[in-house]
């Protein structure tokens, strides 16, 4: 298990299916099937509520009745039902996936219940199905803050939300995911999740690594959040400036799962309010639109294969309040966007199937 603060987002668990009935020799009576174990996704739920009211973390289905003279076929095991969170994934301790519960009242079989005693087993029964699985929550949201340390992520989620994460003034404030919503006046509600930030090799476990990148595959949209004086983790790393940042951040991403920089993306410049921030900004808008012809400011290994095209840029402040308002609207447009695409792309392939159909 794993746990930051009152977060926890992996658990480990035992599963076992129930043993099937004994079958009826004298009468060629089949004994009733073992029970399942059946992982359910539910609303209200956390793997700290799944923790704590299953403290030995063992689900055993129930054991197939017997085979009588009064029953001759028996009665199938009792299954077992475990109330997940939604946004688990399930597999094994080696790593294969079982499944995944992405929205309320999924359903996953994890361990299926032996088969009752029959003739061809000499009326013996089978065992259930025996192993070790792990629970991966991999939290679903609109959109995803991707930064560096003391970008300003907790402070503009509590700009533009109702949720209230720790911020200070040093780097790692946030060291467990933390989710808000967006509330427009038409009581439409974006949720936006604020991650643990990004550092130089986290695509290796550095810093918060997996525990981070994870959350993103489940976003839809990224919202890329830099300071425009640039970045340092400490006085023993080096400056970092905005540009080459979001170069990092985006190689970061590249080498956990190149499928995340298919995703939609929208750049938040922070800290408009500081000392030369407009020269700053100028700078990288320049780069930003040739970033080939400034690659040579870092090391080779340390450039993405491609760079994101940002559908917006917002200079921000979340000191001031400079932008917030126009990224709200920025950040709505692009995801009703997007669903309006997917709904094109829906369809046009039921379309094309009808006709297919009909020749």
């Amino acid at each position: 298990m794993q746990l930051y603060g009152n977060f926890v987002d992996n658990l480990r668990v035992h599963v076992k299916g129930g043993t099937g009935g004994m079958g009826y020799p004298h009468f060629g009576g089949e004994g009733g099937r073992g029970g399942d174990v059946w992982f359910v996704a539910r609303e209200k739920i956390n793997l700290i509520t799944v923790k704590a009211r299953y403290p030995n973390k063992r689900f055993v289905a129930g054991t197939g009745a017997n085979s009588s003279v009064r029953a001759l076929k028996g009665d199938k095991g009792k299954d077992c039902e475990v109330g997940v969170p939604v946004g688990i994934t399930v597999t094994t301790d080696d790593g294969e996936e079982i499944g995944e519960l992405n929205k309320a009242g999924d359903r996953l079989l994890v361990a299926r219940g032996g088969l009752g005693g029959e003739l061809v087993t000499n009326f013996q029964p089978s065992k259930g199905q025996k192993r070790i699985v792990r629970l991966d929550l991999k939290l679903i949201a609109d959109v995803g803050l991707v930064g560096f340390p003391n970008a300003g992520k907790s402070s503009l989620l509590s700009k533009i939300s109702h949720a209230k994460p720790q911020i200070a003034d040093y780097a790692f404030t946030t060291v467990k995911p933390e989710l808000g919503k967006i509330m427009y006046p038409d009581l439409k509600q974006i949720s936006v999740a604020d991650l643990p930030g990004l550092i130089e090799g986290a695509h290796v476990n550095r810093g918060m690594g997996h525990k981070f990148l994870k959350h993103v595959e489940r976003t839809k949209q990224l919202l890329f959040v830099v300071d425009v004086s640039g970045f340092q983790l400490s006085l023993k790393t080096m400056f970092r400036t905005p540009f080459e940042t979001i170069l990092l951040l985006t190689k970061e991403l590249e080498l956990y799962n190149e499928k995340l920089q298919t995703k939609r993306a929208i750049l938040a410049v922070n800290k408009m309010d500081l000392p030369n921030a407009q020269d700053n900004l100028h700078e990288l808008m320049k780069q930003l639109q040739k970033p080939q012809d400034f690659f040579h400011l870092l090391q080779k290994e340390m450039i993405p294969q491609s760079t994101i095209e940002f559908k917006d840029i917002i200079a921000i402040s979340t000191f001031t309040g400079e932008g917030i308002e126009e990224l709200k609207t920025c950040i709505r447009n692009s995801l009703d966007e997007e669903r309006e695409k997917e709904n094109e792309e829906y369809h046009k392939k039921k379309l094309d199937i009808l006709q297919a159909l009909e020749v």
